[in-house]
């Protein structure tokens, strides 16, 4: 339900230290319980990605909490923050000097939402800040954008869940829309359209590409080469912000968990690799059980789903060609074979019926012709929105 009791005026009060972003946290996932088909995430993860010890995301960023209280009632919160490498961007990329972002953004009444804005809007400004953009929680790496499109249906692993009012309350500020992030809906259960089953086949004879399953045994290294992969690959995207060194070990380390070695591909030319993709099964059905808690009983439902995750969906979050082969025969190649084979497992070996493909740019014409051609079709939008501060 939202609130419209605005009697009284708002206060933000700045937040720091380990109490102020527990605080911070537990509103935001007290929010988030009212918002339908919303799934709780683990408390500990989202303390460790606002912790700057913890977080390498912070050793590029600076970043301010905020929490709004209302008659000694806290009903909102938002994150400002900076992102020296996005600073470092072409502007013609999204970010680009001057560019301050927001996130976290919860708010109770359309009035609380707009100071929740302004503070994180002033913050930037004292910052040397001209320019405001977000939602984008806070690395774009994490959860950007803002669900416009899809709070009909739960979300599926590391997705953001919005209520449908944010958007109102959001423009309703002065926030215009920049870009639009889709995800795609696919039938795991259905074979892909002859076109697809031929360009596999095509690919599968040529003996120069190698298409296999990651090795978990070798992890650190492969998850390298992944990312390695994907700095290069999508350098010339929108949003794009390179990973450091400290950021691709943290990613590695936690993306170790949810990496089913026949789930994840990396495809190799002449022996080097060239591409990937990564596929997780949706651990939000065994976190809905847990209600986000390892304890007391959390740890057995999540062990539970990760010995064996039947019949759960699938989310293909990342998947990269290196620059020197896109826009070729070869990129089309190897993301139908990477997806093919991760479809046949998905389908035969956890019965799985529906995966879920993205983020993916509005304008990226590569990734929405895969999709459109192996019938998938958007389930969900996500917005970026901007303001000028000045």
């Amino acid at each position: 339900m939202v609130s419209t009791n605005t009697d009284s005026a708002v206060s933000i009060e700045p937040i720091d230290g380990k109490k102020g972003r527990a605080r911070f946290v537990d509103l935001g996932r007290a929010f988030s319980k009212r918002v339908e088909n919303s799934v709780p995430q683990l408390r500990s993860e989202q303390l460790e990605l606002v912790n700057p010890e913890k977080n390498p995301f912070f050793g590029h960023a600076r970043a301010q909490l905020f929490i709004a209280i209302r008659n000694g009632r806290e009903v909102g919160r938002i994150s400002a923050h900076i992102d020296e490498l996005a600073l470092e961007m072409p502007p013609e990329q999204g970010f680009g000097p001057g560019t301050g972002l927001f996130g976290y953004f919860d708010a109770e009444d359309q009035d609380t939402a707009r100071s929740l804005l302004d503070a994180a809007q002033n913050w930037l400004r004292e910052q040397g800040m001209d320019r405001c953009v977000g939602p984008i929680s806070m690395s774009i790496w994490e959860e950007p954008g803002l669900l416009v499109k899809g709070q009909d249906h739960a979300p599926v692993i590391m997705m953001g869940h919005h209520p449908a009012h944010y958007q109102d309350w959001i423009e309703g500020a002065g926030y215009g829309r920049i870009k639009t992030l889709f995800t795609y809906d696919l039938d795991i259960q259905k074979q892909f359209p002859p076109i697809v089953q031929r360009i596999v086949k095509s690919g599968a004879r040529n003996e120069r590409i190698t298409v296999r399953s990651v090795r978990k045994k070798d992890w650190d290294n492969e998850a390298a080469k992944i990312l390695s992969i994907l700095n290069d690959a999508w350098s010339d995207n929108w949003g794009f912000v390179p990973l450091t060194p400290e950021e691709i070990a943290h990613t590695g380390v936690k993306l170790k968990p949810v990496i089913h070695e026949e789930l994840n591909m990396i495809a190799e030319l002449d022996g080097k690799p060239v591409a990937f993709m990564l596929t997780f099964p949706d651990v939000n059905y065994a976190l809905a059980k847990s209600g986000g808690k390892l304890f007391p009983t959390g740890w057995w439902h999540l062990l539970k789903w990760a010995r064996n995750p039947l019949n759960c969906d699938m989310r293909v979050p990342l998947m990269g060609v290196l620059k020197e082969h896109q826009n070729s025969r070869l990129a089309s190649q190897l993301a139908f074979m990477m997806i093919s084979q991760i479809r046949d497992k998905a389908a035969a070996t956890y019965q799985s019926n529906r995966g879920e493909i993205g983020w993916i740019l509005e304008d990226n014409q590569g990734m929405v012709a895969i999709a459109d051609t192996i019938n998938s079709k958007i389930n969900r939008e996500y917005a970026i929105y901007e303001r000028q501060l000045r």
